[in-house]
């Protein structure tokens, strides 16, 4: 699979999971929800939202590395999440989510006590649980494809979270398909204006000007509970121009 349509499916998750938790986090994980929660290590690291930063860092890793763009995707996510502990604890929260995820991804062998840990903390709310393997989902296609390692690893998890195979296949039909579209051409000139650059920056500068684009789209996560067919048609269009303008400037930069 191209990188191009690697590039074009970060900015589709990203625009996807903005508008899928638009309304999510309200319901469930608003600020300062857990702002009670005593700011150590166990403590987080057994809220239910640590417990799924821990399962976020066995898919990201079940593949043998954690991608850049995975990287990227779960950086944004810690500040996001960090803001249910509170405002004024949210730069504390965020380095303990950091050191979870940074633990959990070396070790291999307490996925079931995982998952078991995270029904238990979620029991009764299938939303939630469903929100979140959209999440581990997004995470694994986010490099470009879905290895047979983070397929079954998902399906696993699905299974302990008590989510149907069917359903899990449902959302991930739902993301092949978006990878099977094909990226806009357009020059290299009109690349440049896309991307609000010039051919004077080197590509150290577009790419912070790239990744101020991913911020600016960038998930908060649990925010929503749903997108429309009609509106990922949308966002697909919208982001292949501004994706395949970040290609055609790397290459030419290469």
């Amino acid at each position: 699979m191209s990188t191009i349509i690697t590039i074009i499916f970060l900015f589709l998750i990203f625009r996807w999971i903005f508008n899928s938790y638009k309304r999510f986090q309200r319901h469930y994980y608003t600020q300062g929800q857990f702002q009670n929660t005593s700011l150590t290590y166990e403590a987080v690291a057994n809220s239910e939202l640590g417990v799924f930063v821990a399962l976020v860092a066995k898919v990201a890793k079940a593949d043998g590395r954690v991608h850049e763009l995975e990287a990227e995707l779960v950086s944004n996510m810690f500040g996001d999440i960090s803001k249910a502990f509170g405002e004024s604890h949210k730069e504390k929260v965020r380095e303990i989510l950091k050191e979870v995820f940074n633990r959990e991804k070396e070790i291999v062998r307490n996925v079931d006590m995982l998952a078991s840990k995270l029904q238990a903390l979620t029991r009764g709310d299938k939303q939630k649980r469903l929100m979140m393997i959209t999440f581990l989902i997004n995470l694994a296609y986010i490099d470009g494809e879905l290895s047979h390692a983070e397929e079954n690893l998902i399906i696993k998890i699905a299974a302990f979270i008590e989510i149907s195979g069917a359903e899990v296949e449902g959302i991930m039909q739902r993301f092949a398909s978006m990878f099977n579209g094909n990226a806009s051409q357009s020059s290299v000139s009109d690349a440049y204006a896309v991307l609000g650059a010039s051919r004077d920056d080197d590509l150290g500068t577009i790419k912070k000007k790239y990744r101020a684009l991913v911020k600016k789209y960038h998930p908060d996560i649990m925010k929503a509970k749903g997108a429309s067919e009609e509106y990922i048609k949308d966002a697909t269009q919208k982001v292949q121009k501004i994706n395949t303008a970040y290609e055609m400037v790397k290459k030419e930069k290469a």
